[in-house]
């Protein structure tokens, strides 16, 4: 299947900021058939990273992670969005959700389903995403690697340097109304869309007992969720043997969900 990509798409913009630009990865079009929609969500620690990058283990790969969904039906959209040297939050979830309005605006004019969305994350763009999908309409399925679901029990909560006091703005355990206002857990609700979590036994940056926590959350609230833990895996999937086996059994989930 061929696929055409829609670079620097603008899909929001803040006064003060430069503008929010989406790349868009697209199905050759079946007749009458509108596709659904992939919106991928970079990680980095919501300090760096970009819309072109899928993940560590996937720089090589050609085709890209993002065409390989587009052959297998998909429109995708991978999205920049404000980083914390650039704004706090909840600046970057207002800009995850701008794209999925985005998204459900625009499809006809691109030949996808504005209204059957994806939301797959890796790392700070899985919490992103499980935060975007909790808290407002129009994602149908959460697709989260080794995300970040509850901020006060990342290690070292008083580390104003750490990862998750600079997307705050302060030191975790001085603001825990505002961390667990940033933490999906807090929204977990019956309700919402299925999730699969994935995180690898051997992350040293994000414990597993992040996804581990979140979908004990989810399955408490009768909420759809597999979770998938990768033995000997660390952050961005290094040490997994073979890393395109937990993309296609992603690619199986989302591929499940919605079409």
């Amino acid at each position: 299947m061929s696929v055409r990509v829609v670079e620097g798409v603008e899909y929001a913009a803040e006064a003060g900021f430069r503008p929010l630009l989406l790349d868009l990865y697209l199905p050759s079009a079946s007749p009458g058939v509108a596709s659904p929609v992939v919106l991928f969500v970079h990680g980095g620690g919501w300090r760096r990273g970009t819309r072109r990058d899928f993940g560590h283990e996937f720089a090589g790969w050609r085709p890209s992670p993002f065409e390989r969904i587009a052959e297998a039906g998909f429109a995708v959209a991978s999205v920049d969005y404000r980083l914390s040297g650039e704004a706090r939050y909840p600046a970057q979830l207002h800009d995850v959700r701008a794209a999925v309005a985005w998204l459900g605006g625009h499809g006809g004019e691109h030949g996808f389903d504005g209204s059957r969305i994806v939301a797959w994350g890796e790392s700070a763009g899985a919490h992103l995403a499980a935060l975007a999908a909790l808290t407002g309409p129009g994602i149908g399925t959460v697709v989260g690697w080794y995300g970040v679901y509850d901020l006060a029990a990342m290690p070292d909560p008083d580390d104003p340097g750490s990862r998750e006091s600079r997307l705050l703005g302060a030191p975790v355990g001085d603001v825990p109304d505002l961390a667990a206002e940033a933490s999906p857990i807090a929204h977990v609700h019956a309700g919402a869309p299925p999730f699969q979590l994935w995180h690898g036994t051997a992350d040293r940056f994000v414990p597993m007992a992040q996804s581990e926590r979140m979908a004990a959350a989810l399955d408490a609230a009768g909420v759809p969720v597999e979770l998938r833990r990768v033995e000997g895996a660390d952050h961005v999937w290094r040490g997994v043997p073979d890393v395109a086996a937990v993309f296609a059994a992603s690619l199986d989930f989302a591929r499940g969900a919605l079409m």
